[in-house]
């Protein structure tokens, strides 16, 4: 690979980060099915820092950059009623992510919604070193604090992203009511065989990035790629907190569609996952690739709505 479109860009994105053997193109081909509107609940405090929802439409979304471990990361806070619902991107994606679920999410619910940029990506300050899902969670949790969020926030993840909720919801419980794991990275796939898959699988993406020119995007991946070994060695031995209830969605095609036998073990680990613990749901998104918030956004939703009751 000698020249990198932003289209392989993406795809080498979705190769480590998420993580992913490059088996084939992720596909987008399901369309999502209505939800209802929550019942009226009893408003709390607002969002510190932001206005007020409007009693119609949806209220705009304020830009806050949150001092956390000695770097600035940027959040950006939807107003309404507390608790927060809170959305975690996958690698190599920033907030923008979820800019489509964001308002629909607000209005379903009433809830003041929280995106934002780890550490490296979007209006995030780059912080040196190989992807460490613990300095994630820290960050996470530093930020919430700062912003108000001390405790029942629902955490909604996608990919990489499950790293990061479980290690929050490990060393802070207080801080998150429910999970919403979304096609996520969880610790029964990193057995000791498919980590070492993954890393032959995707070395020569690697090694391409690195001999074009840096940007923060490929930066962050080669930083994944640095420590994955050893950083999803650790993850495989963590387990999810029995006193947090979690919803977990598993796309059909997974992100190995193309490689049979590895996407068999994504949706094993899911379904493994899901039956390890009490108050534990496991949902498959019929139809669709890892990119579930993408290719059905209402079936997310639904699914969202239903841990905020």
């Amino acid at each position: 690979m000698t020249s990198q479109t932003p289209s392989r860009v993406r795809r080498a994105a979705v190769a480590f980060a998420l993580p992913v053997l490059m088996a084939g193109g992720l596909v987008a081909c399901s369309e999502g099915r209505p939800v209802e509107a929550p019942e009226a609940g009893a408003p709390s405090a607002p969002v510190a820092g932001a206005s007020s929802a409007p009693a119609s439409g949806t209220p705009a979304s304020e830009l806050r950059m949150v001092e956390t471990n000695g770097h600035t990361l940027a959040f950006h806070v939807t107003p309404g009623r507390l608790p927060a619902i809170v959305l975690d991107a996958g690698g190599g994606e920033d907030s923008s992510y979820w800019s489509a679920l964001v308002p629909q999410l607000a209005r379903t619910t009433g809830a003041a919604v929280i995106t934002y940029d780890r550490a490296g990506l979007g209006d995030s300050d780059e912080v040196p070193g190989a992807w460490d899902p613990q300095a994630a969670a820290s960050d996470l949790e530093s930020g919430l604090r700062r912003l108000g969020m001390t405790e029942g926030v629902v955490l909604v993840s996608h990919s990489q992203a499950g790293e990061v909720a479980t290690y929050t919801a490990r060393t802070h419980p207080d801080l998150i009511a429910a999970a919403v794991l979304v096609d996520a990275n969880l610790p029964p796939f990193f057995t000791e065989e498919q980590t070492a898959r993954i890393i032959a699988a995707t070395a020569p993406q690697i090694e391409a990035l690195k001999a074009q020119p840096s940007t923060k995007q490929t930066r962050q991946l080669i930083a994944t790629a640095e420590s994955f070994g050893p950083v999803h060695a650790a993850y495989h031995k963590l387990t999810w907190p029995g006193t947090i209830p979690v919803t977990v969605i598993v796309s059909e095609k997974t992100p190995f569609d193309g490689s049979p036998d590895d996407a068999q073990h994504w949706r094993d680990a899911a379904a493994s996952f899901a039956k390890a613990g009490p108050d534990r749901t496991l949902v498959t998104a019929l139809g669709t690739s890892h990119d579930v918030p993408k290719d059905a956004p209402a079936l997310v939703l639904d699914e969202i709505v239903k841990m905020t009751r």
